[in-house]
């Protein structure tokens, strides 16, 4: 038997409806804090992915630099002179200086 109940039944169905479309929204709005947490989760974990990358390269430059400087005298020699300003027996060492700003103010 099918009963005829009017506009109650069309109505019926209308707030079952709604009240559905009314759930999903509150628990995608319950959620929406989470999921925008989680998108900065994830963007800093890129960022500090990439910035790993770039501190293995340098580490990887760091490295080789100081396994030059432990097994190639001639490096060691290099750097002695460059940084120290030594020099072997014999030779001149010239340092050229930047001036001053007192200097440069007289003039």
């Amino acid at each position: 038997m099918n009963v005829n109940l009017g506009i109650w039944d069309k109505l019926t169905r209308l707030v079952v409806c709604l009240l559905l479309v009314a759930g999903v929204l509150g628990v995608a709005v319950w959620y929406r804090p989470l999921v925008q947490h989680n998108e900065r989760m994830r963007k800093t974990i890129l960022d500090l992915g990439d910035q790993i990358q770039k501190e293995e390269e340098t580490a990887r430059v760091l490295n080789t630099s100081i396994e030059a400087i432990r097994t190639d005298s001639r490096t060691v020699e290099r750097l002695a002179r460059e940084i120290l300003c030594y020099a072997k027996p014999g030779e001149s060492v010239i340092v050229f200086e930047t001036p001053s700003t007192k200097d440069s103010a007289r003039k």
